[in-house]
């Protein structure tokens, strides 16, 4: 029995900025409800930004667990870390990386939740 994944569940407690940051960096297109943002991007599952009124962002890596993270392979490494701190993520740990188009980045989206960004 084969096994797809079909969305990734993001809380957070701004769903639109939340929303709009994860279709600013993966493209695509969005579909809006009360309580739910459903941003999908060619060739990713849906990424669902879904009210979690109490959300507080994970404190990793100097807090407590980061519960997950998503991992993105990219062509351009340079060009998607500007993609991706225009659209509002915060890089938690910075590297040369980005300006020499190899390794990887970690950020953190606006509500807080970890990801990379790695070179392909």
């Amino acid at each position: 029995m084969p096994i797809t994944l079909t969305s990734v569940i993001i809380d957070a407690a701004d769903i639109e900025t939340e929303g709009t940051f994860w279709h600013r960096l993966l493209g695509g297109s969005v579909h809006r409800t009360p309580t739910h943002r459903f941003v999908q991007a060619p060739g990713l599952p849906v990424v669902v930004v879904q009210s979690a009124p109490g959300h507080v962002a994970p404190g990793w890596p100097d807090g407590s667990s980061q519960q997950m993270h998503l991992d993105f392979g990219v062509d351009d490494l340079a060009s998607a870390d500007r993609t991706a701190t225009e659209a509002g993520a915060v890089r938690l740990r910075p590297s040369e990386a980005a300006s020499d188009h190899t390794g990887s980045c970690v950020y953190a989206s606006p509500a807080g939740h970890p990801f990379c960004l790695r070179a392909a």
